[in-house]
């Protein structure tokens, strides 16, 4: 069975979100080994454009460590693609022999240049904004919509 890796900076707080991760996390029991492996974010009531380069350097100190096996990076400037299209890649590397697959979320100031290049592919869905919370809920749910995809469960329509 693969592994899939969901390295993330900070904590939920709002049980409405962890409720939904941890469904979607539940659902994935099925199809692969999943684990949300939260490093801590670094918090500063000030922030100047130096600062925000030091606090991407500590996180990615955090990060680098959990990230094993074919690494997608979430970041704005990364690829789109669509829930089919998503499936076939995460498909092809099974297929490809990739025991584990990670998916990096940075802290609220994106992740480090380290980390990216660390990175296999580096993965958008939109030019948008979206608080962390939210977006480890989304990237969940695609998740598990590409293994029902792959797998023809039904749950994908």
């Amino acid at each position: 069975m693969v592994k899939v890796n969901l390295v993330v900076v900070g904590k939920v707080k709002e049980k409405y979100f962890s409720e939904g991760i941890n469904e979607y996390a539940k659902r994935m029991g099925k199809f692969a080994d999943f684990s949300i492996i939260e490093v801590s974010e670094e918090n500063f009531t000030k922030v100047d454009n130096a600062l925000i380069q030091t606090i991407k350097e500590k996180e990615a100190d955090r990060i680098l460590p959990h990230l094993k096996g074919y690494v997608f990076a979430m970041a704005i400037e990364g690829t789109k693609t669509d829930s089919q299209k998503f499936a076939n890649q995460i498909k092809s590397l099974i297929d490809g022999g990739n025991g584990v697959i990670t998916f990096v979320i940075g802290g609220s100031y994106g992740l480090s240049d380290r980390v990216k290049s660390r990175a296999d592919k580096l993965l958008s869905f939109s030019d948008m904004t979206f608080p962390h919370t939210l977006f480890r809920l989304m990237l969940s749910e695609q998740i598990y919509r590409a293994f029902s995809i792959i797998t023809g469960s039904g749950y994908h329509k």
